[in-house]
This record gives structure tokens, C-alpha cells and sequence, in this order.
């Protein structure tokens, strides 16, 4: 048996008065999901540990069957990983945005949807002018980039800039978790870091061009998130089913876990990480890699930005590609191959479009292998799947229920 699973990130949602009362996941048209639900098995997942914040990076790796309170170190290191940065003892691994404010708050977390391409040379720009033996900006993807501290402390609150939109910024700077004085000091550094960034961005012809245009500028980072390199087993050491598997996604965040669960990663031209994605391409390799590799992990981002953004009509548009471009293939192709395949969808936790932000709530998933004895959800949805044979699991007991099979 092989085994893939196909995550639709911040996919869930809640009930929007919008949709008459419908979740997202409820009002779009998803007949591939509706169709492995019925013949499937269904249930709902604690993705979030208690005492972790609802983050991709606790999500996604708990969903892979990783005790968070053993190996969580934050999307710094993950992203490093991915990126190729190879992480010395004495290094704090951040994640950077590169975010736009306006007003005196955080506009978005993005930037204006940056591309690669634009963020590199911002970053290259702010490295010369603020990176020196102990601080050093790398570029990532799209808005999404790593600021190494060198013997920097973890112990510093970091806001996420994602889960504050519309919030004053200046209120939400680093702050020491402990007294110890090199947390307070990291603090300090980070936020000095803030400040002067700004100072440089607002000068940069890429922002005075945005700006003249009327669009929205680069014009700050935010670091956050930031960790120590993690000790994780991989998956094949974890379970034996697992000979060589292959992440699939266009953020550096999975690459990184998927680089420390052992998994191959495969990088899809034209992968964006936005509604804009190259479903086909990534349906194409997933499919490929499933004929050689015994286990995939399929990662979509675009649900997730659209829930950040509150764009209504746009998550839905997400929610609906998902489902036809990668869920409706992969099973047409893999169906009735000799070797049966098990296919496991979910999203990794709700982003609701009216919230702007993760939270930390059950989400709901379904599993599906040649000649398997269904239940009783005919839809696939958060509020159908309360009803399903599996209930309500709690974080490892996901995969280890998955790879039984």
C-alpha cells in the first residue's frame, strides 16, 4: 500500500453569514472530496498541541506524526533547511516577512504579494546595509526570507505579522520571554533591526516606484518564529512502511520539514505558494513520484493566503481548484493501479476569511484506499465529518492511524 496525503493549508473555515450560514468548505463545489468522502472513512484532527500557537509549522508537523514538546524549534529553522542553510550551533534561525505598514499598522503580511524576484533584491539591499559577522538576511520565497542571528536567544516574543492585520505595529515589537540578558538583548537587536529596515526601504526605488503607482509598499520586516536547529527522526525511521517518500510544495516552511523528515523534495515550476499555483504541475509530479516512491506529501498554500487576505470569493475559487486540479486527477490516475494507493486529505488548520488569521480548531479529514468499508459522511466539510467513524483524533494518532493502512 502507498500512501499520499493532499493538504489544503487554512483550507477549514468557519459558518459565514455570507454563505447562508455555510462554512466555506460546505458552500464550494467539491464533488471529487464529496465522492472519496462517501467512499471513505472521515473524521476530525487536533492539529495544535496545547501551550503552541496555530502555526503551518506546528500543524504540518504534527499532522507528519511529530511530537511538537520533542522537536518544535520554530519556522526558522525549517525554512533554513529548505533553503539550504546549513545551521551552526551557535545560530537563532528567523523567519523575515517583508510586510507592509500603513498608519501606524500592519497592513498585510506580504508586502503586496511580492514576488521572488522583487523580495531578493530587497534583501541583498538590506544585507549590505545591516548584515555584518553576527546578522545576516537570506533570501526565500516571495515575502517569505531568513535573518540568522549569530549567538542570538530564542526566548524573545515575537509577533507573527500574519495574525495582527489592521493592528498598531509599534506595540507588537520583539520582547525578552525571560530576564536572562542576552534574551534581552536578542529583543533589542531584532527590534533595531525593525527600525532601521524601515528607515532603508522607504528609500529604495522599488518602494518609491510602488508608491507612486498607489500600490503598496515593502517598506519593513518582521522577523518571528525563531529557533535553534531541531533534532527529528525521520519518517522512515519512524515508520517502516516508509521506504523513500517526496514533499511537494512551493513554501520553504514544508521544504524545511520535509528536508528534516528525510523526504525528497521536488521543487514544480511555476509552484507560487498563491492562487495562481501550478495545480497541474504539482498534480503531474505528485502522480510521477508515487509510481517510483511510496509515500507523498502534497502541499497547497493558496487557501491560506486567500483566508489572510479575507478575500471571500477568492478562497473559495482555492477551495474549488483543490479540488478539481489536484484531488480529482490524482484519484482518476491512481485509482485502479495494481499497487493500491491510500489517499488521506486535510487542511492543516482553519484560516477563517472573517478572522484573518489561524486558530487553533479541529479540522477535517478523510481517508480513502481501494475497498474500504465507508461510513456515513456524504460530504466533505467541517461540519459533515463531526459524524465520521474516526472521530475526533488528537495530533500523532493521524499518522499512525494512516500508515496502518
Amino acid at each position: 500500500m502507498k500512501h499520499i496525503i493532499l493538504l489544503g493549508d487554512g483550507m477549514a473555515d468557519h459558518a459565514v453569514e455570507r454563505l447562508g450560514g455555510k462554512t466555506l468548505m460546505q458552500y464550494a463545489h467539491t464533488p471529487a472530496m464529496d465522492q472519496l468522502a462517501k467512499m471513505g472513512r472521515c473524521g476530525r484532527l487536533l492539529t495544535v498541541p496545547e501551550g503552541f500557537s496555530p502555526g503551518s509549522e506546528v500543524a504540518n508537523t504534527t499532522i507528519l506524526g511529530y511530537d511538537m514538546n520533542k522537536v518544535y524549534e520554530g519556522r526558522g529553522p525549517l525554512e533554513a533547511a529548505s533553503i539550504g542553510y546549513d545551521m551552526q550551533p551557535c545560530d537563532l534561525a528567523l523567519r523575515c516577512n517583508i510586510i507592509t505598514l500603513a498608519d501606524g499598522k500592519i497592513k498585510n503580511h506580504h508586502g503586496g504579494h511580492l514576488t521572488t524576484e522583487q523580495s531578493d533584491v530587497l534583501i541583498k539591499y538590506l544585507n549590505k546595509h545591516l548584515g555584518n559577522e553576527r546578522v545576516k538576511f537570506i533570501t526565500g520565497i516571495q515575502y517569505r526570507h531568513l535573518l540568522i542571528i549569530k549567538d542570538g536567544n530564542k526566548e524573545v516574543d515575537c509577533a507573527p505579522p500574519h495574525d495582527h492585520p489592521n493592528e498598531p505595529w509599534q506595540p507588537l515589537l520583539p520582547k525578552a520571554m525571560t530576564q536572562k540578558s542576552d534574551a534581552q538583548a536578542t529583543a533589542n537587536l531584532l527590534t533595531d533591526l525593525i527600525l532601521k529596515s524601515q528607515e532603508l526601504l522607504v528609500k529604495h526605488p522599488f518602494n518609491i516606484e510602488r508608491q507612486q503607482q498607489g500600490k503598496d509598499m515593502a517598506n519593513s520586516i518582521w522577523p518571528w518564529s525563531g529557533g535553534y536547529r531541531p533534532q527529528m527522526q525521520t519518517l522512515m525511521e519512524m515508520y517502516p512502511q516508509i521506504k523513500r517518500g517526496d514533499v511537494i510544495s512551493a513554501v520553504d516552511l514544508i521544504r524545511g520539514i520535509g528536508k528534516y523528515a528525510g523526504l525528497n523534495n521536488i521543487i514544480v515550476e511555476g509552484a507560487t505558494g498563491m492562487a495562481n499555483t501550478n495545480y497541474e504541475g504539482k498534480t503531474k509530479a505528485a502522480i510521477e513520484a508515487l509510481k517510483q516512491d511510496d509515500f507523498v506529501f502534497l502541499h497547497v498554500e493558496a487557501s491560506d493566503e486567500a483566508g489572510h487576505d479575507g478575500d471571500l470569493n477568492l478562497k473559495l475559487q482555492t477551495i474549488e481548484d483543490f479540488d478539481k486540479r489536484i484531488v480529482a486527477p490524482i484519484y482518476s490516475e491512481i485509482k485502479n493501479w495494481t499497487e493500491p494507493v491510500c489517499i488521506a486529505i486535510l487542511p492543516d488548520h482553519p484560516t477563517p476569511v472573517e478572522i484573518r488569521t489561524h486558530v487553533a480548531e479541529p479540522v477535517p479529514f478523510l481517508i480513502w484506499h481501494p475497498g474500504m468499508k465507508p461510513d456515513e459522511v456524504q460530504t466533505f466539510n467541517e461540519v459533515s465529518c463531526v459524524n465520521g467513524s474516526y472521530g475526533l483524533l488528537k495530533y500523532q494518532e493521524f499518522m499512525n492511524e494512516f500508515m496502518q493502512i
